[in-house]
């Protein structure tokens, strides 16, 4: 358990605020991009996170990583483009989606390190999360009743059909709680790159697992580029201990 904290001026309210919308983009556009691109070239496509990552990272709070840091992200987002290259599933706007879904989760790693960590303003996991909660539902409930229409309805009819459909949202729903816990925790202690190529690590097993599930057609380009980008997240790790 920890202490209750209370927000504390109307500026942090604003970075909590913001930090939950842009939470709610990255989710909206992913799903989005998922109706159009197989989980496995989504996942490769959200590999380029760490680049987005370390591009906020300099703009917004001016932190620099060491020059081999940077040189090890060539090669996760070369891998990508050459994944984009040999996709046979390839769709335009599911991939614009998908990307501008990974700056969105990007920019949401580095707003939380700086909520996470600035003196001052700084919140516990769980605090942050109590508050960013409500906030994307206010942000969320509105879009979802306008974009698609009887949502309730629909929900409502799928359960008299299929009683396990509430309970893969109960569980989807518990699982992204203990995601974002989790992701805000890897972020206070280490930091906001870090997080997003570990999670490349996750990605890895996702395209693997998503080919088995969904027998989703892979071509020996798009694996090249898939090993390519797990090969820049391995660097990376390394980068980072030569650099501490």
């Amino acid at each position: 358990m920890v202490p209750m904290q209370t927000i504390r001026s109307r500026v942090q309210f604003f970075k909590i605020s913001a930090l939950s919308l842009v939470f709610c983009v990255s989710v909206v556009f992913g799903n989005i991009s998922l109706r159009f691109l197989p989980v496995s070239f989504n996942q490769a496509i959200g590999a380029t996170t760490p680049f987005f990552t370390a591009v906020f990272a300099y703009l917004m709070t001016f932190k620099r990583e060491a020059w081999l840091t940077y040189v090890t992200l060539v090669p996760v987002v070369t891998g990508v483009i050459i994944a984009s290259g040999g996709e046979p599933s390839f769709h335009l706007f599911g991939f614009i989606m998908c990307v501008a879904a990974t700056a969105a989760r990007a920019l949401k790693s580095v707003l939380q390190s700086i909520l996470l960590s600035s003196e001052g303003e700084k919140l516990n996991s769980m605090n942050l999360l109590l508050y960013m909660a409500p906030i994307a539902v206010v942000f969320l409930l509105p879009a979802t009743l306008i974009m698609e229409d009887n949502v309730v309805g629909i929900t409502l009819a799928l359960a008299r059909d299929d009683i396990k459909i509430i309970w893969y949202l109960l569980f989807n729903s518990a699982l992204a709680y203990f995601v974002n816990l989790t992701n805000f925790l890897v972020t206070k202690h280490t930091s906001a790159l870090t997080l997003q190529v570990l999670g490349n690590a996750k990605g890895a097993v996702a395209v693997v697992v998503s080919i088995l599930i969904f027998r989703n057609p892979v071509s020996v380009t798009g694996m090249l580029g898939y090993s390519l980008t797990v090969f820049g997240v391995i660097l990376y790790s390394e980068a980072k201990k030569r650099s501490k």
